[in-house]
């Protein structure tokens, strides 16, 4: 039942007046209800049109007689947020206007706020963002609960801005640093972090929870109803404090003193949102709550208009969002619902796949050669489960939906089965020829439900095959049919992992494509699709990284100094910390396969410096993180640190820039996707930016590896290759397609 037909149930209502966004309804205890409902959306946003509508509104309210005010929702969220792309236009567009627009919501929502009337939001659903700040904005907040009985989503709040590049605008620093106090409000402001409603519960920013609409509604009326004094906010009561104290509290004062050497360490500067949330915070704890409002918002617009937030929002909003509607899906193919799918290999990555397919109510026949192997692979779902925060009933339904098996013909009745073997060429053929022949000489019905409608071939079965490198088109030959082979490269550890490179074989169809591509989906992954090549996409990108670093080590640049350069320009980890977690065994085995597969096309390999840094190491036996040494020496304990012998085997120099070698890390990785997206590999900016952050840990803050050539803009960034070729070598020579290069942000 909707909000809109339960008010009845309470009492009268009356239609005042009505915009685009906004309804003004009283009932009959002068309570009255303004009833967002955005005409033409599914949801509300906060833009032009909607501050509009609310400053029209509240300048109608000064006008009228009435007990309390409700902000409430005609639609299935509360609000979604703010109009990311108007709002960005506006501020680059016209500064000035836009701080008198967003003031002009401000001032209307502070006179709500202190007029003395009791101010509640019924919260029946998302509110994020803006919704969250007009929600924060109110004396009271009543929030629906989950209950899927009564098929009540979760209801999700909080200020998820900075993960966007971008500080909450409409007061949610000022009123989230003042209702929780500093401490508190850290991980909400600066992380991003949301919550639900028995969270805001115990956080106190929602004071009452309901089961339903009208148990929602009647609980506002009740507590408007109740208010017998004129209602502030506890931060506009005199001998207001700080919850946990004031910034001259030492307590709090020896935190502020050490938040922005912490922030700085965490960001290392590239990311200006968290740096500004935190100055508001502090900065606006110094002044009246008008004035740290607008402080506020010449924060936002200051940030709005940087560059890194351009990067963030075209990437993490706009292009995510189109991956996750699939933009590089097939059309014209229903979407395909998956409800069980074998896992041929019980190593870390079949385990990590099962989990990842089970915990989203697939049923997986986890199969191995050895029984005892696929079952312990289950224990790892298990150890998983061990950390969730989900009803035991629940875990075990995931537990049981993973049955180990050592037999081919289980995996029969499978819409799909991915092969996650043991990356070498013929141990994956051998398990795919296996399995196939083994399901078509056991299964002789004529009718297997499930079958694709579009052409999937015989059953309907889709062969999968987990690799990170190896073409996709030649281990399909080991299939019978072709067209239902494609590749779905996950990325370790598949549980935290959110991304899935879907390759395209040359005879891939696009039924399979579209079904792949639903699954990735279904399993709440992110999917990219790239063309088949050695090593598709992100692994091409990988390889050119973890060699340049190895290739600096060659050159006498301290192993330290690589490590730190990488960390300052955003990446996760040093290329020669992740040599190490992949194992050199495993790079030394992809380069052995490599050369026996150019070999066989009458090619060769051509050599780097970065093969013989391996190869020394390999020689002292130091293979990686399982081995306890690689570039890093690895103690019992978990600690880490780098050989010390490296300086003995590789000499150091001292003629480098740390600018010259973050440059070098974060170049060759853009070069090559630039090949990439020349040579067809991958078709979209969209997906090489989601794959490079998603898949690889590309700095956020750049907006991927192709926004980051806009970001430093296309003639500089030629330039600045033509100067590293010439220093350091061809693998910085400038992709021909940079000649014409423009911003394919869209496509």
């Amino acid at each position: 039942m909707s909000l809109i037909s339960t008010v009845s149930l309470i009492s009268t209502v009356s239609l005042i007046s009505s915009t685009t966004s906004i309804r003004i309804e009283q009932d009959d205890a002068g309570i009255v209800h303004l009833i967002f409902d955005k005409a033409d959306s599914k949801v509300n946003l906060l833009d032009r049109c909607f501050i509009d509508d609310y400053v029209k509104t509240v300048n109608q309210l000064k006008k009228m007689t009435f007990t309390g005010v409700v902000l409430r929702s005609a639609k299935t969220s509360f609000f979604a947020g703010g109009d990311i792309t108007e709002l960005s236009d506006s501020a680059i567009q016209d500064i000035e206007a836009s701080f008198q627009l967003l003031s002009s919501l401000k001032e209307s929502m502070r006179w709500l706020e202190t007029c003395g009337k009791p101010l509640v939001a019924c919260i029946n659903g998302a509110a994020l963002g803006s919704g969250w700040e007009l929600a924060l904005a109110c004396h009271y907040r009543i929030a629906l609960v989950t209950n899927t009985a009564l098929d009540i989503p979760t209801v999700t709040l909080g200020l998820p801005e900075v993960t966007l590049g971008l500080i909450p605008g409409v007061g949610g620093v000022v009123r989230m640093t003042r209702l929780l106090g500093f401490e508190t409000s850290i991980p909400y402001l600066l992380k991003g972090k949301q919550f639900d409603s028995e969270e805001g519960v115990k956080l106190g920013l929602i004071d009452q929870i309901a089961t339903s609409n009208v148990q929602m509604m009647a609980q506002a009326t009740n507590w408007i109803l109740s208010q017998l004094q004129p209602v502030r906010q506890t931060f506009d009561i005199e001998n207001y404090q700080f919850p946990g104290g004031h910034v001259n509290n030492p307590n709090i004062a020896s935190l502020l003193v050490q938040a922005p050497a912490m922030l700085k360490q965490k960001t290392q500067g590239n990311l200006p949102a968290p740096e500004a949330i935190l100055a508001v915070m502090i900065e606006s704890a110094e002044v009246d709550v008008d004035t740290a409002l607008r402080l506020e918002t010449r924060y936002f617009l200051n940030v709005i208009s940087d560059q890194v937030a351009k990067n963030m929002i075209n990437t993490f909003w706009h292009q995510y969002n189109q991956v996750k509607a699939g933009a590089s899906r097939p059309l014209d193919y229903s979407v395909r619902k998956f409800s069980k799918v074998g896992v041929l290999g019980a190593g870390m990555m079949g385990a990590g796949i099962a989990y990842a397919l089970a915990s989203h109510g697939i049923t997986v026949i986890l199969k191995d050669i050895s029984i005892e192997k696929a079952v312990f692979a289950k224990s790892y779902t298990a150890s998983i489960l061990a950390n969730c925060k989900l009803a035991d009933e629940e875990k075990g339904a995931i537990l049981r939906r993973i049955i180990p098996s050592k037999a081919h013909t289980d995996l029969i009745g499978c819409d799909m089965v991915i092969e996650a073997v043991f990356e070498d060429r013929k141990v994956k053929s051998q398990a795919i020829s296996d399995t196939l022949a083994a399901i078509d000489a056991a299964d002789t019905r004529d009718d297997v439900s499930g079958s694709c409608d579009k052409g999937c071939g015989r059953h309907g079965l889709i062969m999968a095959s987990n690799t990170s490198t190896l073409p996709i088109t030649s281990l399909a030959t080991a299939s019978t049919k072709p067209e239902n082979f494609i590749g779905l490269h996950f990325f370790s550890p598949v549980d935290k992992m959110p991304l899935v490179e879907i390759i395209k074989g040359d005879k891939t169809s696009l039924a399979t494509l579209a079904a792949a591509y639903d699954l990735v989906l279904q399993i709440g992954k992110v999917p990219i699709v790239v063309n088949d090549c050695r090593g598709f996409f992100t692994s091409r990108l990988f390889f050119t990284y973890v060699s340049e670093g190895m290739r600096m080590l060659s050159e006498g640049v301290p192993a330290e100094v690589i490590e730190n350069a990488a960390i300052q320009a955003g990446l996760p980890l040093g290329p020669l910390a992740i040599i190490d977690e992949v194992s050199l065994s495993l790079v030394d085995n992809v380069r052995n396969q490599t050369r026996l597969d150019l070999k066989a096309e009458g090619k060769e390999r051509i050599d780097n410096p970065a093969d013989a840094v391996l190869d020394k190491l390999l020689a002292l036996k130091r293979r990686g993180k399982l081995a306890g040494a690689g570039f890093y020496d690895y103690s019992r304990q978990g600690h880490k640190q780098l050989w010390p012998g490296l300086t003995t085997v590789f000499p150091t120099q001292d003629n480098w820039d740390i600018e010259t070698v973050k440059d070098r890390l974060l170049f060759v990785q853009s070069l090559e996707a630039l090949r990439a997206y020349e040579e067809g590999v991958v078709t979209s900016t969209r997906d090489a930016n989601i794959g490079s952050i998603f898949g690889l840990g590309f700095p956020a803050w750049t907006g991927g590896v192709l926004q980051f050539v806009d970001h430093y803009g296309a003639v500089a960034f030629k330039r600045r290759s033509e100067q590293l070729t010439e220093q350091f070598g061809p693998q910085f020579t400038p992709a021909a397609i940079l000649s014409h290069w423009y911003s394919h942000s869209s496509k």
